[in-house]
């Protein structure tokens, strides 16, 4: 690992910790699976206000996978895009019981079979349920990845391949939180704190953030 990225991952340890807090709220794995597919295009914030209604309403899997399309859809509205997650999610809540018996798969092929999961899903679904060394790119990874020169790539899925190979394996689930957090505060898409951040001396994109 280049001393560079040594130093970084010491400091995002230092600045937020090494345990793998989840910003979104769940008991279940499948609550997590579908938590996460509503999080697209919505704040973490926004999905937990509709997840602890939605989980009363719903709480089993067979309660999604029977449920009305369109009374779902309202109650999954709140979210945005909400034709397409409540059909992604009373799909996948059928297929989680017919193909695997009511759990969540553990392979990263198997989680990409059901509909609207895709690879960041899937690796979050790995990560904070199973354990396994996965990386997750949403946009504030793929941003700061990019300003701190771990990747020139904008396709996530050559982000998480970059990651790969910069990152130590005990790092990567962290890093996702890690980053978000930095992103969320600091480094900013827009009006990045660059004076504030404790990366700025080792960041490539310093002074000159696009």
């Amino acid at each position: 690992m280049k001393k560079r990225t040594e130093e970084i991952l010491k400091r995002l340890d230092e600045a937020y910790g090494t345990e793998l807090p989840l910003f979104l709220h769940y008991q279940e794995p499948w609550q997590l699976l579908f938590a996460t597919i509503m999080s697209a295009q919505c704040t973490d914030a926004r999905v937990n206000e509709v997840t602890a209604y939605l989980f009363k309403k719903y709480p089993t899997l067979k309660a999604f996978a029977d449920a009305d399309l369109a009374e779902l859809e309202e109650d999954v509205r709140p979210t945005g895009f909400f034709h397409n997650k409540a059909k992604n999610i009373k799909a996948s809540a059928k297929r989680l019981i017919d193909v695997y018996g009511g759990e969540v798969p553990r392979d990263l092929d198997d989680l990409l079979t059901l509909p609207g999961v895709g690879r960041k899903t899937a690796n979050l679904i790995r990560g904070h349920i199973f354990h396994d060394p996965a990386i997750v790119v949403d946009t504030h990874v793929g941003r700061l990845s990019r300003r701190l020169g771990f990747t020139t790539e904008k396709d996530p899925k050559k982000v998480e391949f970059d990651l790969m190979k910069e990152l130590p394996k005990n790092h990567w689930i962290i890093i996702n939180t890690q980053l978000i957090t930095l992103g969320r505060t600091v480094c900013k898409s827009q009006s990045p704190k660059c004076q504030e951040c404790f990366l700025s001396d080792l960041c490539t994109s310093h002074g000159d953030i696009r």
